[in-house]
């Protein structure tokens, strides 16, 4: 079974400049999903409001609901 802490252990024998081409590899891919996955709630968004289920709301009551959370 792979851990974090048998992968951690398995990067760290690699050396210094591998380390950072990972680390940097890794930082763009999350980016990259994570782009992926505002776009995937995006078009759900618009979907639902598309169809009815998401009101209109104002900027007053956004921001009112975002300060309670």
């Amino acid at each position: 079974m792979v851990t974090i802490d048998s992968t951690l252990e398995e990067i760290m024998q690699l050396d210094f400049n591998s380390r950072e081409m990972l680390l940097e590899i890794l930082q763009k891919r999350q980016i990259e999903a994570r782009r992926n996955q505002i776009a995937k709630t995006a078009k759900q968004t618009l979907k639902d409001y598309h169809s009815g289920k998401i009101q209109p709301q104002s900027a007053e009551d956004v921001i009112k609901k975002l300060n309670t959370l």
